[in-house]
């Protein structure tokens, strides 16, 4: 097992829990790699490293191969976003002296757990005079955390009654910032109208001294509320690792290791890690949109002669890809809900879906069998464990990836991942070995001919 690819992979979990805070890392990592902003450039030739950021949620490495673009890239592709709170754009409010934070939820989650952890503020605020301010509140030692309180259960025998998907409501999903002692008996009316809202007026303050920012300011703000805390090794015996937001950036932090430790040859090599997928890659930084192809758009601009759309076309459809998400690890207390034989297990190895989506294969790509094979045998070659699975009994539920997106195209995607264990949850669990293969698996591909 690679001890300081874990290091580093707790490390990047810990310092990367918004898609922001994870392009920002990940051009640090490139930067000490040799890779520049292709802006650097008015021309690229084989050798040459560069990475595309979008709207800082979104980048993308190459290193350009000696062959012509048009006969495709090895490509790696994974998300950065993950499930997450985010505070709506009117969001500080009071209640009977307590003041909360209002919030939406973002992609796949359980309601009920994320209430009663501790929880982080993770974002920026775009102030009226142009000025982003960032803010991380609840991380260090010394930082204050949040919480979303719940019933106790002396006064929870309506609450118990419902479905565990309705008794915490997405509404109610609000995060506690701070109270203030209610007025004492006998205060004036006048005195009452004068301490209207004291503790909503309390924390904009605070948030004025501590960021310089005004209430409105919220209006242009991503704040993301995220699990307060550092990932840590689980298990008596370390074998597995214990963080938020291991889905997917398990994926995304081994690709891009691997992007910056493999020279690219004949094949012109590519990481791309895209936001958006956990609420089905929509909007300007998913893979539902034009980004990928307008990125590698101005890669052909810049490598060929003239810029032509033919090009562009040969270069996506020659292209291969693995689409690295994350696959639900086969859970022993909960033995039915998998097809053991076809399951992913903890510390099995890097998993292969041939095809993702739900119920009749829906939002698959499927991938082309020789292509599996291919991919195959490479592993088999490189001696990398992997295992065959899919998410869970047919008819059980299933999930999405990128790959489709990436496979309209017309180039060959395969899924790979790492097995998680409670996969959704403020507290994912994957092992340490899972992400040693997978980190393997991407440099072997990286060099397929």
């Amino acid at each position: 097992m690679n001890e300081q690819l874990i290091i580093d992979y707790k490390n990047f979990l810990n310092n990367g829990k918004t898609e922001r805070e994870c392009v920002q890392q990940i051009i640090t990592m490139a930067k000490k790699a040799g890779y520049k902003d292709i802006t650097k450039y008015k021309k690229l030739k084989p050798g040459d490293k560069v990475y595309i950021t979008k709207m800082d949620k979104s980048i993308a490495l190459f290193e350009i191969g000696t062959n012509p673009i048009e006969e495709g890239m090895n490509i790696l592709g994974a998300h950065i976003d993950s499930p997450r709170l985010d505070a709506k754009q009117n969001p500080i409010y009071e209640k009977d002296n307590i003041t909360y934070l209002n919030t939406h939820y973002y992609g796949g989650i359980k309601k009920y757990q994320w209430t009663t952890i501790p929880l982080a503020i993770h974002g920026i605020v775009c102030k009226k005079d142009g000025t982003t301010v960032n803010v991380v509140i609840g991380e260090n030692q010394d930082d204050p955390v949040f919480c979303i309180s719940d019933i106790l259960p002396h006064l929870a025998q309506e609450q118990m009654k419902d479905k565990a998907s309705d008794f915490i409501k997405g509404e109610d999903l609000d995060v506690l910032m701070g109270s203030i002692p209610p007025l004492k008996k006998g205060t004036s009316a006048e005195e009452k109208k004068e301490a209207k809202e004291r503790s909503k007026k309390t924390i904009i303050a605070l948030f004025k001294e501590m960021y310089g920012i005004e209430e409105d300011d919220f209006e242009s703000a991503e704040l993301e509320i995220v699990p307060a805390g550092k990932a840590r090794d689980m298990g008596l015996d370390r074998s597995m690792i214990l963080g938020y937001g291991q889905d997917d950036r398990s994926c995304a932090f081994t690709s891009v290791a691997a992007m910056l430790e493999v020279k690219a040859e004949k094949r012109t090599n590519c990481c791309l890690c895209v936001d958006k997928e956990e609420i089905g890659s929509m909007g300007a930084t998913g893979m539902e949109s034009n980004l990928f192809e307008n990125m590698v758009a101005e890669i052909i601009a810049l490598t060929e002669n003239s810029y032509s759309d033919i090009t562009l076309r040969r270069c996506l459809a020659n292209s291969y890809m693995l689409s690295s998400d994350v696959n639900a690890a086969y859970d022993p207390l909960n033995a039915g809900l998998y097809d053991k034989e076809n399951s992913s297990a903890l510390g099995g190895g890097v998993a292969f879906q041939k095809y993702t989506g739900s119920r009749g294969k829906y939002g698959a790509s499927d991938a082309n069998a020789e292509f599996v094979a291919k991919v195959r045998s490479a592993m088999y070659d490189a001696n990398i464990n992997y295992q065959m699975s899919e998410l869970g009994k047919v008819d059980q539920g299933g999930g999405g990836t990128i790959a489709y997106h990436a496979a309209r195209y017309g180039m060959n995607v395969l899924d790979a991942g790492v097995a998680v264990l409670s996969m959704h949850a403020p507290w994912e669990i994957t092992s340490k070995e899972d992400i040693s293969q997978i980190f393997d698996c991407n440099k072997v591909f990286l060099s397929l001919k």
